[in-house]
């Protein structure tokens, strides 16, 4: 087993892994145990009672952050024609078609989201075994197979982020930078938190949500109190649905 460091071991004594934190105070805390010499990312980790295997139980989306994730994102676009000037106007970073298929079969990857208007996917579709195990392929249910391409660069550039259940039924999301005011890193928890209760699959049974936790970078978990965000959520339904 690896040695923890000296900074790590005094993180981890500021954290009771027996307790189950309110947002504010997970947050709070996971600000004041970050032990990465630069702005950290902050992260929310779910496990979740669903069997990924089964169709039914599969959960991805994407969704816009209100305070963004303190990152630029860079933006590939495949279209051509008049979709393609609509990309460039709407600040992609690469527009492209055949030749970024090229370009990217030649191991090129300078980006970090790809969007695809629907007449483009037999070109993209070629690089599913490269954009693949990069989480990189665009899909439908994220929003990035469109013809409206101004729009989902716009909500690229404004923070959208992308959630997608593993074989384990985990699902890792950012939700900001360490340098993050508490209350936007809170309002992005929450924004993600709904999202994820609103996209809860019927088959699903049981307790759906089994444990939150949040952390930074190289900080430790610390774990949240879902049983009263599910009952605030459930509180808040009529208004938010």
């Amino acid at each position: 087993m690896a040695k923890k460091s000296k900074k790590m071991q005094d993180a981890l004594k500021k954290v009771d892994s027996m307790k189950v934190y309110s947002v504010a105070e997970a947050v709070e805390l996971a600000k004041e145990t970050n032990i990465a010499k630069f702005d950290a990312t902050v992260e929310v980790a779910y496990r979740l009672n669903v069997d990924p295997k089964k169709a039914d139980q599969q959960i991805r989306g994407a969704v816009v952050l209100p305070n963004g994730t303190g990152k630029t994102q860079t933006v590939l676009v495949f279209a051509k024609g008049e979709k393609a000037k609509e990309a460039e106007a709407a600040g992609a970073d690469y527009v492209g078609d055949a030749d970024m298929v090229q370009k990217i079969q030649g191991g090129w990857f300078d980006f970090d989201v790809v969007v695809a208007t629907p007449d483009m996917m037999a070109e993209v579709g070629k690089l599913g075994r490269v954009l693949g195990p990069k989480g990189l392929m665009p899909n439908p249910k994220t929003g990035t197979v469109t013809m409206d391409v101004t729009k989902a660069i716009n909500e690229v550039k404004a923070g959208k982020v992308t959630y997608r259940v593993d074989k384990a039924g985990n699902i890792h999301v950012p939700i900001g930078k360490v340098s993050f005011d508490t209350d936007k890193l809170i309002e992005n928890f929450n924004t993600i938190n709904d999202t994820l209760l609103k996209a809860k699959p019927s088959a699903a049974k049981g307790q759906y949500i089994k444990n939150i936790s949040v952390t930074t970078t190289f900080g430790p978990g610390i774990h949240v109190d879902q049983a009263s965000l599910i009952r605030k959520f459930l509180t808040q339904l009529p208004d938010i649905c």
